[in-house]
């Protein structure tokens, strides 16, 4: 392949449009070709002067090697050859899936049998711009948006690309404002809750709502992770892969209720039965416990669980039994840390307890209630009003007297 020469084709008027001739390399069946290909630059009411101005301008980033010739790659070539086998196996494996739903569903799609080089911020912004009339959740337009960025940050870390075009880029906002509010059981529902799941998945949701940890660290937890009033989280499963907490502020040791040690001993003792086809069969909860031995193991085999599992099976039904269907993993952390703001606990203590590397995360749940100086203040003023008017607010008339002036006239 002859390397790159400097291009300044004359524009020609073809019909109502200002045309130029380029050389560009493409990929074709993984070998790169140089092929010439006519644009249009500018329509033929614009002078050949401007028109001239145009055709450099777009030339520019070629003849100025802005445009590498890696950019030439096939975005799905690029995808399923290079991101697919070299990044995503870094990623936890939910993610992976997540991923590998929004290439297929979303990116391919739309950007599948263009160049890197054609994904300009301009194209790019044209797609994310035609989501503002789509029913698709703002998370998820966000979630594309993060996949598309990584994928072309990728791109030009290994230098098919200059700059990576998705930043900058806007999603269409939210047509509503950011709710606050996370579901989270009461203790009175949680009681009830746990009447309805067999063991050991009780006790696994027992310790998951008094100690706030995520059901990755809960089903990673060892038996020297258990102290005497503590806990030590230093990893994690999800679904057999085996990883290091969240954050550094995650790899932590947290305390914990002696009935929450008391419960995870108590598993030692436990026999279940499950029926087999007509037989009953009889296993212990706790196969072996041995300082490396997982806390929560699964019944029939002693390997680790899968959360998934756990949750349609036996958590989700008890759960529609008792009215409450939005109860998943992620409700039960978020409960541990509302029960803890609930009893007046102090911010800085519950990021401590939660384990949340920004205080931000932590306010996200305080913001779900109204502090207590906030009904003093607003009592106050009710006070400084019925104090002022002749009648008290919120009298039994159920009437609000409006000055004159404000009075509806038909």
């Amino acid at each position: 392949m002859a390397r790159r020469r400097f291009q300044d084709p004359r524009p020609k008027r073809r019909g109502k449009w200002w045309t130029i001739q380029v050389r560009r390399d493409d990929f074709v069946g993984g070998q790169l070709e140089r092929r010439k290909t006519r644009v249009r630059i500018a329509p033929a009411s614009v002078p050949e002067r401007e028109a001239r101005k145009i055709a450099a301008e777009y030339l520019r980033p070629q003849n100025q090697g802005l445009e590498l010739i890696g950019s030439a790659t096939n975005f799905t070539e690029y995808v399923d050859n290079t991101y697919k086998p070299l990044l995503m196996p870094l990623m936890a494996k939910t993610t992976q899936e997540r991923t590998r739903g929004v290439i297929a569903n979303y990116l391919v799609p739309e950007f599948g049998n263009l160049s890197l080089r054609d994904l300009t911020p301009l194209t790019v912004q044209r797609y994310f711009s035609g989501f503002a009339a789509s029913p698709l959740a703002h998370e998820s337009k966000d979630k594309i948006r993060d996949v598309l960025s990584s994928i072309l940050g990728s791109a030009v870390q290994y230098g098919l690309l200059v700059k990576n075009p998705v930043e900058g880029v806007r999603i269409p906002a939210e047509k509503r404002g950011k709710r606050k509010t996370k579901p989270h059981v009461t203790p009175e529902q949680f009681e009830e809750l746990l009447k309805l799941i067999p063991e050991p998945y009780a006790s696994m949701v027992f310790v998951a709502v008094w100690t706030g940890l995520r059901v990755s660290e809960l089903i990673g937890l060892r038996w020297d992770d258990v102290g005497a009033d503590s806990l030590n989280i230093d990893e994690r499963c999800c679904r057999g892969d085996w990883d290091a907490p969240k954050s550094d502020a995650s790899n932590a040791r947290i305390g914990v209720e002696p009935c929450v040690i008391e419960r995870i001993n108590r598993l030692k003792l436990l026999t279940v039965e499950v029926r087999a086809g007509r037989a009953v069969r009889r296993h212990k909860v706790v196969k072996s416990d041995r300082p490396e031995d997982l806390v929560f193991q699964s019944v029939r085999t002693g390997v680790a669980m899968r959360d998934n599992n756990i949750l349609s099976r036996h958590i989700k039904p008890a759960a529609r039994k008792l009215g409450l269907p939005w109860i998943n993993w992620r409700c039960l952390r978020t409960s541990h840390a509302t029960w803890m703001v609930e009893a007046g606990a102090n911010p800085k203590d519950v990021q401590g307890q939660m384990r949340h590397s920004r205080i931000s995360t932590t306010m996200d749940i305080y913001a779900q209630f109204v502090p207590e100086s906030q009904r003093r203040a607003l009592a106050k003023m009710s006070a400084m009003v019925e104090a002022r008017t002749s009648k008290p607010i919120g009298s039994s008339t159920g009437s609000i007297s409006m000055p004159p002036q404000s009075r509806m006239v038909n």
